[in-house]
């Protein structure tokens, strides 16, 4: 299993915006190129994206779908990858003060990610995780400007 989190500076909202919108999860998913919502129901339990994934000359395509769904606060998704097999991925939003702590939580499920699942491959989804948080807060941060500080006087 591999757990990993991020401090986002900007309030949970503004991480909830990015994430409630399925076209933009190759904005920060990493790997996928590009992702599609296959109704408007996303992210209600039982709604799903397709995205792609480009590897070379080759681009495959998997579909991932909403199992858990606390709106402003948990998603819960299962990411089904053909041969691969499926992952089962948390996302917990937690306030942090004015900012968000954003934890993911990621493990295999089924197929061959299942089956070979090791500390080795925990290692690589570990290395994947840090990539994917520092896009998710780098899309929110871009996507929501900081306010500017207040000035608070010295009285």
């Amino acid at each position: 299993m591999a757990i990993r989190s991020v401090l986002i500076r900007r309030p949970p909202d503004a991480v909830w915006a990015v994430l409630r919108d399925g076209r933009r999860y190759a904005d920060w998913v990493v790997g996928t190129h590009a992702s599609e919502p296959l109704d408007d129901a996303w992210p209600a339990v039982g709604a799903a994206i397709e995205y792609t994934v480009k590897a070379g000359p080759r681009q495959l395509s998997g579909r991932t779908v909403v199992r858990a769904h606390e709106p402003g606060r948990r998603l819960e998704l299962e990411a089904k990858s053909g041969l691969l097999g499926t992952a089962r991925i948390a996302i917990e939003v937690r306030p942090w003060g004015e900012e968000t702590l954003v934890i993911l939580d990621e493990h295999p499920l089924t197929g061959a990610g299942g089956k070979l699942h090791n500390m080795a491959s925990d290692t690589l989804l570990q290395l994947r995780h840090r990539r994917m948080l520092r896009k998710l807060a780098r899309v929110v941060e871009s996507d929501s400007p900081a306010e500017p500080e207040r000035a608070t006087s010295g009285d």
